[in-house]
């Protein structure tokens, strides 16, 4: 059987789309080099998610460090909780993921302590994959990269795990810039870095790679989406927890499923779809591609609801390439904690409340005195008790971890009716988080075909047989969108090719000019890198300037003026112009 995977790589290292890393030192798992057509085709998929959701639904993009504190994983709690369980062979000490060599024995080993997978383990004798060697106990290894922040490695430092922390960190900032007013949202896409236990799936899983995340932040009373009517009739592969059960898959409206709660609610359906758009338009196929809901045990504990977008790989199966989810207040309030700062956003009522409230009212008189520096504090520690605290001859509270006894004399305390015109309430986040190379490889895959394919080029005509290797990938999407190719190498050929690049080139269509071997074989060439259009300057050029524009995909051909031929050529890439329109 043929490995499509092999094929895809092949192909990609071939032409230039994808490199293994260090290649001139024997390279090292987990790192890919994008060549000069693979790097060209990631910014273009990084610039049509830009479109969606910069542009198109306003959420500008920011960019941080890709090292943060210790301070910033203490919070998200990446420095205590971001591992996987390893295992290593006591003969040929090799690494490997303990909860993966078990997973035909368990039914969710993702969700086994590392002490549970050493007794699966042992139990089922279960040896080195590479050399038969016994396998040591199981135990958690932290993912993330570990560095010093200058000299003498004062301050502790980590690689960014995600890009996220980045824009939870910049709460404040971003909340001044949105004016105060929910919902908004921040964009990042840049690099992110995880140590992985032992990277064997190629571009799937990677310790180096790109991420572009959207936080949206909204006010957790109302989830609702304004622009939600626009995609609850489109119909999506939903793969719910129920489905997960009967195992089975279900095309059914946005608009259904939230009304029958298999989503949360409109915010999180609504990044379902605008997820669902942009695979869609980059050219993922929507035969192989699913939006799969985490079971209620490996849903984070953060999370009110979280759907994976999965796309069918031919080797690995169904692969994770985006992540939704509501992760709720959980990121502010953890960073609230560890930063000391508040981190709310006051809402304004429609109208004014009326609302009866305890009040405590420490007499400073008293307590300066007697604390001096620590007042502040004490009598801060004293406005947050409750009235059923305040029983007794004394108060008791702690601050800075030391108990303080009070005299109830130096606190008076009464509940009051006070007219309210708004409160704080600390914003829930909604996270569509997309795996850029993830993505950019299934593209590959997706559109990968080879055929036999006879077709009648000028005086030539293909032999019987001969075998068609294409990328189909959207035109937009295509890292060369445009091919010129002089008929012949001739001087008076060539000009009127020159010609025509720099009108392609001045409109922004990354344009190739190809003059080496027969056209048919020439053809080829820009049919297996995906190059959607290519343009000939034969002899009837010199006589009525015009060209032959032939499709890649239909192989079919058309012949157009040189006149306003970028114009032509632009809309069918991007305006979706149809070919026959593009002839004259």
């Amino acid at each position: 059987m043929v490995d499509k995977y092999e094929q895809v790589l092949e192909l990609a290292k071939r032409r230039g789309f994808l490199w293994n890393s260090f290649e001139l030192y024997g390279g090292t798992a987990g790192f890919f080099d994008y060549g000069p057509l693979g790097a060209m085709l990631k910014r273009r998929v990084e610039n049509i998610w830009r479109d969606i959701f910069v542009i198109n639904e306003g959420y500008y993009e920011i960019e941080v460090p890709t090292i943060g504190i210790e301070d910033i994983f203490i919070a998200s709690g990446h420095v205590g909780g971001f591992s996987d369980p390893l295992t290593e062979c006591q003969k040929c000490h090799e690494a490997f993921r303990a909860d993966h060599l078990v997973q035909d024995m368990e039914e969710n080993p993702d969700t086994l302590s590392a002490e549970e997978l050493t007794a699966v383990i042992c139990k089922n004798d279960v040896k080195c994959p590479e050399c038969g060697g016994k396998l040591g106990n199981a135990y958690e290894f932290n993912l993330m990269f570990k560095t010093s922040i200058g000299p003498g490695g004062k301050r502790m430092g980590y690689l960014r795990p995600e890009t996220a922390q980045g824009m939870f960190v910049d709460f404040p900032r971003l909340l001044k810039f949105y004016r105060d007013h929910l919902p908004f949202g921040a964009t990042q896409i840049g690099k992110a870095y995880r140590n992985e236990i032992s990277p064997r799936q190629g571009v799937i899983r990677l310790r180096e790679f790109t991420q572009a995340e959207a936080e949206i932040f909204i006010d957790p009373r109302d989830k609702t989406h304004p622009k939600f009517k626009d995609v609850s009739d489109v119909i999506m592969n939903l793969y719910s927890q129920e489905g997960q059960a009967s195992g089975e898959t279900k095309k059914i409206a946005l608009g259904e499923a939230v009304k029958n709660g298999i989503i949360a609610h409109e915010f999180l359906a609504y990044c379902l779809a605008m997820t669902h758009k942009f695979l869609i338009r980059v050219g993922v196929s929507p035969e192989k591609m699913r939006f799969r809901q985490h079971m209620k045990d490996e849903m984070a504990h953060y999370a009110a609801d979280c759907w994976d977008a999965e796309i069918l790989s031919d080797r690995f199966g169904w692969v994770e390439v985006v992540g939704i989810a509501d992760r709720t207040d959980f990121d502010l309030k953890a960073h609230a904690k560890q930063s000391q700062k508040e981190l709310s956003v006051y809402v304004a009522y429609d109208s004014p409340k009326k609302v009866r409230k305890f009040v405590v009212k420490p007499d400073m008189g008293v307590l300066g005195p007697m604390f001096k520096g620590k007042a502040a504090k004490v009598a801060n520690a004293l406005k947050a008790l409750k009235a059923q605290e305040l029983s007794g001859d004394e108060i008791e509270v702690t601050v800075d971890g030391e108990k303080i006894r009070i005299d109830k004399n130096s606190v008076k305390f009464e509940t009051i009716t006070e007219e309210i015109h708004g409160e704080n309430i600390i914003p829930h986040v909604i996270e569509p988080s997309f795996g850029i190379d993830r993505i950019t490889y299934s593209l590959l895959e997706h559109s990968y075909f080879e055929e036999e394919a006879k077709e009648k080029i000028e005086d030539e005509e293909e032999e019987s047989g001969e075998l068609r290797i294409v990328l189909r990938l959207p035109s937009e999407v295509a890292p060369v969108q445009a091919a010129v190719l002089p008929l012949l190498s001739r001087d008076e050929l060539i000009k009127p090719g020159t010609e025509i690049i720099n009108k392609l080139r001045k409109v922004g269509i990354l344009v190739a000019f190809d003059d080496s071997g027969t056209i048919g074989r020439r053809y080829r060439r820009n049919d297996e890198i995906g190059t959607p259009y290519s343009i000939t300057v034969d002899y009837q050029t010199l006589e009525d300037a015009t060209v032959t524009i032939r499709d890649r995909d239909t192989m079919k051909q058309v012949r157009a003026p040189i006149k306003d031929i970028e114009n032509n050529v632009y809309d069918l890439i991007y305006r979706g112009k149809s070919f026959e329109d593009a002839g004259i």
